[in-house]
This record gives structure tokens, sequence and C-alpha cells, in this order.
């Protein structure tokens, strides 16, 4: 038996738990919207703009980050610091995606069922399809990130023995 405590640290996201988040809260937006839509503010554009900005941003973020930790010429230094911030970031923003595009799911697969009944509905329809694609697009830059943000593996020695290392000749 061995006494070996489990590291801590920042592990990679897993997709399940994103397919779960949002899976879970499209289920809940769209009973909640189903029982009190009168209650609630009109459903605008703003949501699905704002996520899809955000998409952008992360991904030039970790294309950045990527080719920074690849040391490619004319890339310039990287702080250790600001890729922890950008993973701990990476890691919310995938989260926060995922429950935003399942929420407008929810609100888009009723207003796709209502939409023949209610006019609100069909007027609710194409901004909540653009919340979800807003969401799935940060959920996509934001895994992005985080893949830039891990620092390559060393080469192994075995590699260098069989000169088949990265100094090695290809042919």
């Amino acid at each position: 038996m061995t006494d070996e405590v489990p590291r801590g640290g920042l592990r990679p996201t897993r997709p399940a738990t994103l397919v779960v988040a949002a899976v879970v809260t499209a289920g809940l937006s769209w009973l909640f919207i189903r029982h009190y839509f009168g209650d609630i503010p009109n459903v605008n554009w703003l949501a699905g703009v704002s996520m899809a900005t955000l998409a952008v941003v992360e991904g030039i973020a970790a294309h950045n980050t990527r080719t920074r930790i690849e040391q490619r010429p004319r890339a310039g230094r990287l702080n250790p610091l600001l890729v922890a911030r950008f993973a701990v970031l990476a890691k919310a923003s995938s989260l926060a995606g995922a429950i935003f595009a399942g929420a407008y799911g929810g609100i888009a697969a009723w207003a796709l069922s209502e939409r023949e009944r209610l006019t609100v509905a069909a007027q609710t329809l194409a901004p909540a399809i653009a919340g979800v694609v807003g969401g799935l697009a940060l959920v996509a830059a934001a895994l992005l990130l985080e893949r830039a943000c891990r620092v390559p593996k060393p080469p192994d020695e075995d590699d260098h023995e069989n000169g088949n290392g990265p100094s090695s000749p290809r042919r």
C-alpha cells in the first residue's frame, strides 16, 4: 500500500462535465420558461453576441499563448502567471458557455414547439439560437485556450539516443 497523496492542481476539463451541465440546464430552462414565460423579460441578442465576442477574444488568446509556449520566432516571452490565469479563465468559460448554451437551448426548444401558437415564441427563437451558438463558440474557444496553456512534455532521452529527437534530421 502506498501513502501517495494525490497532487493538487488544475485538471483538464472533462467534456462529460460540460455535456451534463448543458443538458441539465436545458431541461431546467425548458421547464421554467414553459411555466413562467409571461413573468420573465424578453430574450434578446445581447447574451449570444457577448458570448461570441468573448469566444473570439479567447480564441485569439489561445493562438497567442500556444505560439509563445512553442517559442516560435518573434513570439516573445510569456509570463507563467498569465498562463495560469488563462487556464482558470478557460475552465470557468467552458462551464459558463455550456450552462448558457443549455439554457438557451431549452428556450429555443420551447420557442420551436410554441412558435405556431404564440407570436412571442417565434420572436424569441432567433435570439435563443444565437445564445446557443454563442455558448457553444465560447465552450470551443475556452477548450482551445485551456489546451494552449498546457506545457509540452519534454522529449524523452531515449528519443535523443536513437536519433529520433527534435534535433535529428528528418527524412
